[in-house]
């Protein structure tokens, strides 16, 4: 997406496995959350991103992600014109992470 960074399935997962201190944000429908999650996933829909921007930090990496990388781009592109914060748009969404092999979870019942 043009003016939004993106990272690639492969490069979150060596984040994940590396340990790096990230925000991974799932933006997707609540229907689609409970379809599965990337391990560690927050659920925060695209139309509550507003509510909660002043709630996004700024000393940790921010990963938005969502079905195939449109709707965490322009969560991306919204947290950068209101606050000055880069996040990472996963690209290709969680399609393509489970498309790279790598694990989808069901998100535990408090998180739903």
């Amino acid at each position: 997406m043009f003016g939004v960074k993106e990272i690639d399935a492969e490069g979150l997962k060596k984040m994940l496995d590396d340990g790096e201190d990230i925000r991974l944000i799932d933006v997707r429908s609540q229907g689609e959350y409970q379809q599965g999650i990337i391990e560690g996933g927050e659920f925060l829909p695209l139309h509550t991103l507003p509510m909660h921007i002043n709630d996004m930090p700024d000393d940790k990496t921010i990963v938005f992600y969502c079905r195939t990388g449109a709707r965490s781009g322009q969560a991306c592109a919204f947290l950068k014109q209101n606050t000055g914060i880069e996040a990472l748009n996963l690209s290709g969404g969680i399609v393509r992470w489970y498309q790279s092999g790598y694990p989808v979870t069901q998100p535990k019942a408090k998180e739903a």
